[in-house]
Order: C-alpha cells, then sequence, then structure tokens
C-alpha cells in the first residue's frame, strides 16, 4: 500500500543548477537504503528548478524519510544551492501504479 507522498520543490542558485543535479542523482544512493520509501524521483523542471517525488506506505515512513540522509543533506548544503528554502508538501496519495504492486 501506498497512502503518503512528499512533493518537494527545489531552486538552484544562479551557477549552481549542474551541482544541485548532482546532488540529486547521488542522493539515490542514499534513499535506496531507505526501506519504507517504496518509490523516489528526483525532476527537472526547467533550467534551475528541480523536484523530488516520493512514496510511503505510511507516514511513520514518510517521517523517518524526513529525518533520514536525503533530508538531513538537504539541510546541511541547502544555503549553498538553492536560492529558497526547498518547499516541502505532504501529500495523500489517491491511487497509484508501480511495477509488480496491484491496488
Amino acid at each position: 500500500m501506498i497512502d503518503v507522498a512528499l512533493s518537494v520543490v527545489l531552486r538552484a542558485k544562479p551557477g549552481k543548477e549542474e551541482e544541485v543535479a548532482e546532488f540529486l542523482r547521488s542522493a539515490r544512493s542514499i534513499v535506496e537504503q531507505e526501506e519504507g520509501t517504496r518509490a523516489w524521483f528526483a525532476l527537472k523542471f526547467d533550467a534551475s528548478t528541480f523536484g523530488i517525488f516520493d512514496v510511503f506506505p505510511d507516514d511513520e515512513a514518510r517521517q523517518a524519510h524526513l529525518s533520514g540522509g536525503v533530508g538531513q543533506a538537504l539541510a546541511a548544503q541547502g544555503a549553498d544551492l538553492f536560492s529558497v528554502d526547498p518547499n516541502i508538501e505532504n501529500v495523500d496519495v489517491l491511487a497509484y501504479k508501480l511495477p509488480g504492486e496491484s491496488v
């Protein structure tokens, strides 16, 4: 089951766009170790706007992710990489389709 998600929008400082992209690529190895993170996507919307969308079975797993490695790295590197604080939204999942899962 997947019941909840996070939607995160990140705005890179001018000249930091490739560093933000690399930060997101490298975050995958951290997320792969999180049992409660069912799916995780790093996104690029335009030249300086990036995002993360990830899904969880429940709020406990979502909170564990927020306090885990990627959340800590966002906090530690945020001032250097981002022009504004990340916009982190808790969202509810109404329906989904993942490989190997039925709803």
